[in-house]
């Protein structure tokens, strides 16, 4: 385990062999749970949860709800049953639900008979449900009201069961079968008058999830929103649960960090903050299969430069140019595919936006070629005279050659860019998966062929 806090770790040690349980205690008192989380995390499972058990219970729960999920399993694994049960019971519904299921079979059975029946049921209700849907990532920890109270009623109603919610901003209103009426927030009772019905001040345009939504769209959802929280409602239309904006940013961490290295052909589970936690072998599957796919690919262009050997010793000027059409080609195609990726994810575009995109896109990379193709053209004209060159052939026509063809690399590499992400998208694959080391493979044996062809076409070989 990675020893974040070694100046701090032998006086908690210290501590726990004098036995002094006050100084333990004025510990886990003293800062943020998140910042003692982070101090005992450098002590083994034992230590830590020796440190804890100081702490009284609620205390104790939400510092552990605090640590990485890692070491939540393994001081879960030195635990009584009654311990873990105790411990389950205060920890906020969503984030025991998270932990529980990242237990060893055995160990659930173990841990359920010790849970009251609410919390056995409460933790099957939210496991049930597929990982990256709306209902995996929810909580049953919300607060409700009925549309007959009046206002001073809804508050006391709310003030005895503060303690044990998530958040009571929001309060949601529904009927006898829990099908979600409206909401309204903590701001809307404190302004209403004190007589005023739910009913009569509630917000009834609700914004809301289904169970089986996929949970970015939820965390994209309360992001456009600017909510504190999103209602989840099940095919009943009944409200199941909360998405809270603590868990969006969760949400839209982890579907960055997958993002991001699937758009580098990482495979494996693509969490967040495991990257020294994962051995090298592991590494190194998940990042070889793509690896080897395109390195056999890329053999395409080897061929391809072999083919036209005859024409490099003629005209050495060409390669020194070749680095880079390649680097240009693979610039402008990510760029074009970054754009596109993002957009897709944001649901700006879908595939149906297909020839507007291309012809975007086709306007700035005409905008780009001509650019580059001068700066391609000025560069053989002023520094290339010391290359060898035909004297039947002028710098100015080899110039204007090499121009062409960057100036179509270009245009093609955004293209191809802008349409492999839409083409994965359209064929329901994760369009980042195709979106760059594919694209550098096929932008670079697409640049060759059209940088030789059209040297070929423009020196008259």
């Amino acid at each position: 385990m990675k020893n974040k806090n070694p100046l701090l770790v032998p006086e908690l040690r210290e501590m726990l062999t004098a036995g002094n349980a006050k100084a333990l205690q004025d510990f886990c008192e003293a800062g943020h749970p998140a910042v003692v989380a982070d101090l005992i995390s450098a002590l083994s499972e034992e230590e830590a949860w020796a440190v804890l058990r100081h702490a009284d219970l609620p205390l104790r729960a939400e510092i552990f709800s605090h640590l990485e999920d890692d070491l939540m399993v393994e001081m879960i694994g030195t635990l009584r049953r009654d311990e873990i049960a105790r411990l389950l019971t205060e920890m906020p519904h969503d984030e025991r639900a998270d932990l529980f299921k990242r237990l060893p079979e055995e160990r659930r059975q173990a841990v359920m008979p010790a849970l009251a029946q609410a919390e056995r049921e409460d933790l099957r209700r939210l496991t049930a449900y597929r990982e990256g849907t709306a209902g995996a990532a929810m909580t049953s920890d919300y607060a409700t009201l009925s549309q007959q109270l009046t206002v001073s009623q809804a508050i006391e109603r709310l003030r005895e069961v503060a303690p044990d919610k998530e958040t009571i901003y929001y309060a949601y209103v529904v009927d006898e079968n829990r099908k979600l009426l409206g909401f309204v927030s903590l701001k809307d009772l404190i302004v209403a008058r004190r007589e005023s019905r739910i009913a009569d001040i509630m917000h009834c345009d609700v914004i809301f999830a289904r169970v089986e939504d996929d949970q970015e769209d939820v965390a994209r959802k309360i992001q456009k929103y600017d909510l504190i929280a999103l209602p989840v409602l099940n095919g009943n239309d009944a409200l199941v649960g909360i998405v809270t904006h603590d868990d969006a940013i969760d949400i839209i961490i982890q579907e960055h960090t997958e993002d991001m290295e699937k758009f580098m052909a990482i495979a494996g589970s693509h969490e967040d903050a495991v990257y020294m936690k994962t051995t090298a072998w592991v590494h190194f599957k998940n990042r070889s299969p793509w690896v080897i796919a395109l390195a056999i690919l890329g053999l395409v262009s080897g061929f391809i430069v072999q083919s036209f050997e005859g024409l490099l010793p003629q005209f050495a000027i060409l390669a020194a140019f070749m680095p880079m059409l390649a680097d240009t080609g693979g610039n402008t195609g990510s760029q074009s595919a970054t754009l596109v990726v993002r957009a897709l994810a944001l649901k700006e575009i879908s595939p149906r936006d297909l020839f507007r995109i291309l012809a975007k896109e086709f306007q700035v990379s005409i905008l780009l070629a001509l650019l580059l193709g001068i700066i391609a053209y000025g560069r053989v004209i002023l520094f290339g005279g010391g290359s060898t060159v035909p004297e039947q052939y002028s710098l100015s026509t080899i110039g204007f050659a090499i121009a062409i063809a960057l100036g179509l690399q270009v245009v093609t590499s955004t293209l191809i860019g802008a349409l492999l992400p839409l083409a994965a998208a359209r064929a329901k694959f994760d369009p980042a998966v195709v979106a760059s080391p594919a694209l550098t493979t096929i932008v670079d044996i697409t640049g060759l062929l059209i940088y030789f062809m059209t040297a070929r076409w423009v020196l008259g070989i």
